[in-house]
């Protein structure tokens, strides 16, 4: 009996430290790829960035350039990237420059 404790405790570390992270992973995943819609700024897995025009089901159309469009399977993206929203430069006064320092 005392054979078996040191077991469970290495399943149990190797569960906590690989094997939920990794569930983390792929139910975050399923959830990005759930929820893209038109317009979305979107990275496929072969590294091609392109703006999501169509959803049809699985399949999406994703312009990659003006007037060039690929027809992608859904779970081939691998990230989204929508454009950030401007900032206003009035509000930005804070006086902190991270530019370079000049004499």
């Amino acid at each position: 009996m005392a054979g078996f404790i040191p077991l469970i405790l290495i399943f149990g570390l190797m569960y906590v430290l690989m094997i939920r992270p990794q569930q983390k992973k792929v139910k975050a995943q399923q959830a990005l790829v759930s929820s893209i819609q038109s317009g979305d700024e979107v990275v496929l897995n072969s590294g091609i960035f392109g703006v999501v025009k169509d959803v049809e089901g699985d399949i999406l159309w994703i312009e990659v350039f003006e007037g060039i469009e690929l027809k992608v399977m859904r779970g081939s993206v691998d990230g989204r990237f929508n454009a950030p929203t401007e900032i206003d430069d009035s509000d930005s006064d804070s006086g902190s420059d991270d530019g370079p320092i000049v004499g």
